[in-house]
């Protein structure tokens, strides 16, 4: 099937901001064929998703679009609102990278794919609820008639996912464009929905405008890439080619960009920092006007680990396997039953004041690097919060404590007096790690601290851990759905599945020789997105 669809021609899209013009795009040229997939690459701010936005006119009045954009053989730029609504969601539909953000929590999943399709279709009653029966079964989600009234907060994140390119397909688009919708999904689920976004592009023979960061996953889905860089495409072609010879150091370098390599060898000899023994958390299932217990939610089960200061425990899993749940557990911000030793004491034991001096001693990175920062504060008073609480122990300047950690993660100190939202995302997460770091702590918990960041970023965020570890003997506990991440960081791997640890033992041998068929499952879906 050939033809253009989707024809972009020298497309200019810029912004007013603050008295000066920010050029976004910069003159891309691109189309989409009918059943054919175009992935645009590019690290965060390389214009891709302005790109796609700029196709049915969703970027608002701040923008100024210039060049060509053509469906159909139409104009959509300069087009009057009434063509352009009867073009989005119904010839050319978004699925988006965060669903849970995209879905509206007060509505059912059946209030939300009726509402597009009584808008498009103009069906109603039964026949609405039919149709909306036979796509969530279309995407996979199991026993559809049972979800119907499911608010999106009881899905899963692959599921909701799911219904995301569910209300993308309901009215048979001819272009779906598809905005990084992996990214923060397991490697599993990340497997299953770009096998069902193949399936469903070959069987009703749409085109597919796939954005991503991500190049392994562009092997495997695309037939032709677009590299763009500082709102350019510097380099397209069919993706066999690209891969096999790329010609510009910026694709290069992309492709170069995967985390390699292991941590240092722990000395022989040195000490346990964290065990546990029988580890459990459950949540109570209540009912009732008496609130009676009548189940529990098993979160971790039975969990038995140790961690030594200097030493990496990777923690890996689906989305619900209680990996979040373990370390919050070990830090004593959850109620939890059984024994927890930190630095040869048990943390059950600890007083309330003890609690907290210990709290130094344990800190915790997020994988949000902009969620997790006060947008209200600046660099210097988010990275210094902590000695607020815990003190100046070599009776420094805040100021000049802050400046020597900002030099050790590789932020210059100077812009210590900006904002979050002035800097990148790998910058925010360094900010993020020296909030931690500021406070010396003997363990630090990093909970998917690379998955939302570019595949460059990730390698340099890596090493950067791997260096403070080496410098300062920190203890980590990694919690990642990024098998490549966790191999190249993790000195042992404790693989979880509903609560429990199905597989425990040193990072080597799990990757090299997994026992149990579930641990086999999430290596194979690993190598399968990489391969």
């Amino acid at each position: 099937m050939t033809g253009a669809v989707l024809d972009v021609r020298d497309l200019f899209v810029s912004f007013h901001q603050d008295g000066h013009t920010v050029e976004a795009v910069k003159g891309v040229s691109f189309s989409v064929d009918k059943g054919e997939t175009v992935a645009l690459v590019g690290e965060s701010g390389s214009g891709k998703s302005v790109t796609a936005l700029s196709t049915v006119s969703l970027l608002g009045a701040s923008a100024q679009v210039r060049g060509s954009v053509t469906y159909d053989g139409q104009e959509m730029i300069g087009a009057d609102e009434k063509r352009l609504r009867r073009v989005r969601g119904n010839d050319i539909s978004f699925i988006f990278q965060e669903p849970m953000t995209s879905l509206n929590p007060l509505h059912t999943l059946e209030k939300q794919l009726r509402e597009s399709i009584e808008l498009h279709q103009g069906l109603t009653g039964d026949a609405s609820r039919d149709r909306i029966v036979e796509l969530l079964d279309m995407v996979g989600i199991r026993d559809p008639e049972t979800r119907l009234k499911d608010y999106p907060h009881q899905l899963s994140g692959g599921q909701r996912q799911r219904v995301m390119i569910a209300m993308a397909l309901a009215n048979e688009p001819e272009i779906l464009i598809a905005d990084e919708p992996t990214t923060a999904l397991d490697v599993t689920i990340q497997a299953q929905i770009l096998q069902l976004l193949s399936r469903i592009k070959r069987e009703e023979g749409m085109g597919l405008l796939f954005i991503t960061h991500d190049l392994s996953i562009v092997e495997r889905i695309a037939d032709r890439v677009c590299v763009m860089k500082d709102g350019e495409i510097v380099e397209a072609g069919d993706t066999a080619t690209i891969f096999a010879d790329p010609q510009h150091p910026y694709t290069r370098k992309l492709l170069a960009a995967r985390p390699s390599g292991q941590p240092l060898p722990v000395p022989e000899g040195t000490q346990r920092l964290v065990e546990t023994d029988g580890l459990r958390v459950w949540f109570p299932i209540q009912r009732g006007f008496l609130k009676r217990t009548v189940g529990h939610i098993k979160a971790v089960n039975d969990a038995t680990i140790d961690v030594r200061s200097g030493e990496t425990l990777g923690i890996v899993g689906e989305s619900g396997s209680g990996k979040t749940t373990l370390a919050l557990a070990i830090m004593r911000l959850i109620s939890s039953e059984g024994r927890i030793t930190f630095d040869g004491e048990d943390v059950h034991s600890w007083s309330t004041r003890a609690m907290r001096r210990r709290r130094a001693d344990m800190q915790i990175v997020f994988q949000d690097p902009f969620g997790s920062l006060s947008p209200r504060m600046t660099c210097e008073q988010i990275i210094a919060e902590g000695l607020g609480v815990h003190g100046n122990p070599d009776g420094r300047s805040a100021r000049e404590l802050v400046a020597e950690v900002m030099e050790e993660v590789d932020l210059n100190p100077a812009t210590m007096d900006r904002y979050p939202h002035e800097f990148s995302g790998g910058q925010r997460q360094r900010i993020a790690i020296a909030r931690a770091m500021i406070l010396r702590p003997k363990m630090v918990v990093l909970d998917e601290p690379t998955s939302a960041l570019d595949m460059t970023v990730q390698v340099q965020i890596v090493d950067l851990l791997r260096n403070l570890q080496e410098r300062h003997g920190l203890a980590y506990l990694f919690i990642s759905h990024d098998l490549t991440v966790v191999r190249a960081m993790s000195h042992k791997v404790a693989v979880m599945k509903d609560g429990d640890i199905v597989e425990y033992g040193p990072a080597a041998e799990i990757f090299d020789n997994p026992r149990t068929d579930y641990a086999q499952t999430l290596l194979q879906a690993a190598l399968d997105l990489t391969a």
